[in-house]
């Protein structure tokens, strides 16, 4: 078997520089734009930054850990990484493209792999009023934010905010309030992927907002659009003993 095209990415940690280091000395470095394959070392947010990197490219992304949590990453080994990547079964990804209206009058566009999140700024609590594909399904929601995940982003944020974890081929977006205070007993929602999501500050000038795509921020917004874009791809590899879909599944038997 010839020897594939790899370019190794590393977060700066010293770990995952000496890392890229050996296994550039044991199979040589192609160049990103030019590689078969993209193995980036470091943890969920090595392989977050990798993602957004190359968006659009549709780029063969495999990740071992050489961080701390590494939900996203594959066992770190350096011996027979040409066979692992032959092996390897395929995630498709779709990310979120959010369209952040702000108060001066401008509109930010993002792209999240995760998630996209909405928090208020001050003491006071956000008023937001939801509305999906064309129809207002709440007035008014009082609250500390809201989320909407992708499937692959429902065990970060999402899960910390207590949303439900949805596996990776179920065509569901969970939209995910963050401390609600009315209505009190809302827990939140499962979208179709296709759904299309208006998110509106109410008194958005008296309680300000923020609007976060990843680690893309806006200040101080006014209405925020949110979809999944399915125009564009990611292509996330993993051993074949723990794919996402797996680890997916197991993170919800796990206590």
């Amino acid at each position: 078997m010839s020897q594939p095209r790899i370019a190794f990415l590393a977060a700066t940690t010293d770990v995952a520089q000496t890392a890229r280091d050996r296994l550039i000395a044991r199979y040589g470095e192609a160049d990103p734009n030019a590689a078969e394959f993209i193995v980036a070392l470091g943890g969920d947010g090595a392989m977050l930054e990798t993602q957004h990197r190359f968006l659009g490219r549709n780029a063969q992304i495999y990740g071992m850990n050489r961080g701390s949590v590494g939900f996203l990453m594959n066992e770190y080994r350096e011996e027979d990484l040409p066979a692992r990547l032959a092996a390897a079964q395929a995630a498709l990804l779709h990310p979120l493209r959010m369209r952040a209206h702000s108060n001066d009058g401008r509109t930010h566009a993002a792209l999240a792999i995760n998630e996209v999140s909405l928090l208020r700024e001050t003491r006071q609590a956000a008023k937001l009023r939801i509305e999906i594909d064309g129809k207002e399904r709440m007035p008014e929601l009082i609250c500390d934010g809201i989320l909407i995940s992708t499937p692959a982003g429902s065990t970060a944020y999402n899960l910390s905010a207590h949303g439900p974890i949805v596996p990776i081929d179920a065509n569901l977006l969970p939209m995910t309030p963050i401390s609600a205070f009315r209505p009190r007993r809302w827990r939140g929602a499962l979208l179709p992927s296709s759904a299309r999501v208006i998110l509106e500050i109410l008194e958005a000038e008296k309680r300000p907002v923020s609007a976060t795509a990843d680690y893309t921020e806006v200040r101080d917004v006014r209405r925020v659009e949110v979809r999944e874009d399915r125009s564009i791809s990611m292509t996330m590899l993993f051993d074949p003993d723990r794919n996402l879909s797996e680890r997916i599944i197991s993170e919800q038997f796990t206590v």
